[in-house]
């Protein structure tokens, strides 16, 4: 032990023993200038002189990563904080640009003042920022780009319900059905500009469906598409005769709903290193410590949104060796908080000191799923008719285990893992593989584009600006003008420079 804490925090042996800096592995869409996100990222592999990659931390500190503009007379602000280390040897690399780079990036990383693989990496110009208006006008190109993959299951079933979308059909019924039931926002993408209008009282979640529409056009030109969104928590059109094709954050087996990534993922990755802590990147960083050192019990903490949430407090103050449970906010079951109790809030990232993390939905899926499947712990999920965009690339079993839905069977699944410890490991690191692989940044672009161009293909119809329809505008940044990279590689300005 004494030998491996030499290995990894002694500069000289880390150097010439621990890692060959020049056989490492750097990759990633953040080297590739037309890969555009809000957050721009890529990876980093330890690999020892031997040419093993290292599966444990060799240190938060191994390497540094520096970024500037390939031309020193151009100021951007780049935000470029240290890598991220994911605790099995590879590390993730995030900047935020604030300009664009005309001529381009060079990207730097070092092992201790030493390049690191093929460093330092020259991203030509044009390097766009996330408010450029510069859309890439051949779909497969972009697709390309951020290696989109050819099609995505969940996509395919939804749409299995609507092979042609009469569009005229669906301006009349869809507010006869559904504006009632809350939150719809009617929207029509035509010549790649986006506009709305809004049915029902609570429709403020706009905002989040807004500001994902703008940002995928400003990336890539998407067809002419008339669609609406509901903004509200529950999936809506129960119906299998005569259903009507609803975009919505959540599916369930009991709906016909087309799902999308959920607002709470979609936001986070756009704010992500602004205006927000936990997004799919950063708690990648911070999933606490090894699972050896892992407290070996199941932990929750929540609020009161569904009643299986307050059995499992129930279930912590019988057998507290196994499950430590809380909850945090009332609001549902406020005549029960004398009984239950309220626990002190805590830090998402302190999840991660527990071995096993229990998954219980809220009034619908529970949106921690996604980031706890990011971590290093075992996600217990409660069996569900609800799900996100993403579960049916998992499954029970292989990347998570399963709990009845009562939670009859949760302190025994408990007990299973803690006897069991191992195979609770290996499970818990194909899920995060998986997540990991399903919950990039880039794919959330994927598949938005993916359900777009599903949808156009199937319209029967034009699509139509109605007459109460505004435009959704694109935020103005006059602090950082773009200048699109035009066909023939001429160059002319954006439209938020004109």
């Amino acid at each position: 032990m004494n030998a491996r804490k030499n290995l990894f925090f002694t500069p000289e042996v880390l150097l010439h023993e621990g890692i060959s800096p020049e056989r490492c592995i750097v990759w990633g869409p953040g080297l590739d200038p037309d890969a555009v996100l809000p957050v721009r990222y890529f990876f980093i592999q330890a690999v020892s002189p031997e040419g093993r990659n290292l599966t444990l931390s060799p240190g938060k500190g191994t390497f540094k990563v520096k970024i500037s503009p390939l031309n020193k007379e151009e100021y951007i602000r780049i935000h470029v904080p240290p890598p991220l280390d994911r605790g099995d040897g590879s590390f993730l690399m995030r900047y935020r640009l604030y300009g664009s780079a005309v001529e381009g990036l060079k990207v730097e990383v070092l092992h201790l003042d030493v390049a690191v693989a093929k460093s330092p990496y020259i991203v030509k110009g044009p390097v766009y920022h996330e408010y450029c208006v510069c859309p890439e006008s051949d779909a497969s190109v972009w697709q390309s780009v951020l290696q989109c993959p050819a099609n995505e299951p969940q996509i395919l079933a939804d749409f299995k319900s609507f092979p042609t979308i009469d569009l005229q059909h669906l301006r009349q019924e869809v507010p006869l059905k559904f504006s009632n039931r809350g939150g719809l926002v009617h929207y029509a993408i035509i010549d790649n500009k986006v506009y709305r209008r809004t049915l029902g009282k609570y429709t403020d979640f706009k905002m989040f469906s807004d500001e994902m529409l703008l940002s995928l056009t400003r990336k890539v030109r998407v067809p002419d598409v008339e669609f609406f969104i509901n903004v509200g928590d529950w999936p809506l059109e129960t119906r299998t005769e005569g259903a009507l094709p609803i975009l919505s954050w959540c599916g369930s087996t009991d709906t016909r709903d087309i799902v999308l990534p959920t607002y709470e993922v979609t936001h986070s990755t756009l704010e992500a290193m602004r205006g927000v802590t936990n997004d799919l990147l950063s708690v990648q960083g911070n999933t606490g410590p090894p699972w050896v050192n892992k407290t070996a019990q199941g932990f929750f903490r929540g609020r009161d949104s569904r009643e299986e949430r307050l059995q499992l407090v129930s279930l912590s103050k019988k057998s507290p060796e196994l499950l430590d449970a809380g909850i945090t906010g009332w609001f549902f079951f406020r005549d029960r908080e004398k009984q239950v109790g309220k626990a002190p809030l805590v830090g998402f990232f302190d999840f991660f000191k527990y071995k096993y993390q229990v998954n219980v939905d809220g009034t619908v899926a529970a949106y921690r799923f996604p980031y706890l499947m990011l971590g290093n712990s075992l996600v217990l999920k409660q069996n569900s008719q609800y799900y996100e965009h993403f579960y049916g690339h998992l499954k029970a079993g292989a990347h998570y285990v399963s709990v009845q839905r009562n939670l009859s069977d949760l302190l025994e699944k408990i007990k299973w893992a803690k006897e069991n410890d191992a195979e609770a490991a290996e499970i818990a690191r194909a899920g995060q593989a998986a997540a990991r692989d399903l919950l990039q940044p880039s794919r959330l672009y994927c598949y938005y584009h993916r359900v777009l161009l599903t949808y156009a293909e199937r319209q029967a119809g034009r699509p139509t600006q109605q007459a109460d329809m505004e435009l959704v505008t694109q935020p103005d940044d006059h602090t950082a003008a773009c200048t699109c990279r035009q066909e023939g590689n001429k160059t002319g300005p954006s439209k938020n420079e004109l």
